[in-house]
């Protein structure tokens, strides 16, 4: 069973920067070739994506954090991790590390972690 961890969120002042990490246990030494997303919720919004990577290096994000999050993977860490810089108060959410085999990013399929809390408040 492959499991997800996220970490890295707390509060941060806007303009602030945070660097989140994702680290999976279960996939053997299959984790390169997993697809690997951030998602994030806010209160009342529909969960959506905010950066993925296939197991080939195709990226996806929305224009809402192009140029301010960047996500990069370490396959030998097992690890996931999105840098989030110039952080605005709507970016503050729950985001959501997920694990898949498909690109079907509108999807909510694979594995997906517990969450890790981000606040953007002066």
């Amino acid at each position: 069973q492959v499991q997800l961890v996220e970490s890295g969120g707390g509060l941060v002042q806007p303009g602030g920067s945070l660097r989140l990490s994702c680290e999976a246990s279960g996939t053997g030494n299959l984790f390169s070739i997993y697809n690997m997303g951030w998602y994030r919720q806010a209160p009342g919004k529909q969960r959506e994506l905010v950066a993925a990577v296939s197991s080939g290096g195709s990226r996806v994000s929305p224009d809402s954090v192009k140029g301010r999050f960047t996500l990069s993977r370490d396959d030998a860490k097992n690890t996931v991790y999105l840098q989030m810089s110039d952080l605005k108060p709507e970016d503050a959410a729950v985001y959501y590390c997920t694990a898949r085999w498909d690109v079907e990013w509108r999807k909510k399929t694979g594995y997906w972690g517990q969450g890790t809390q981000v606040t953007v408040s002066a």
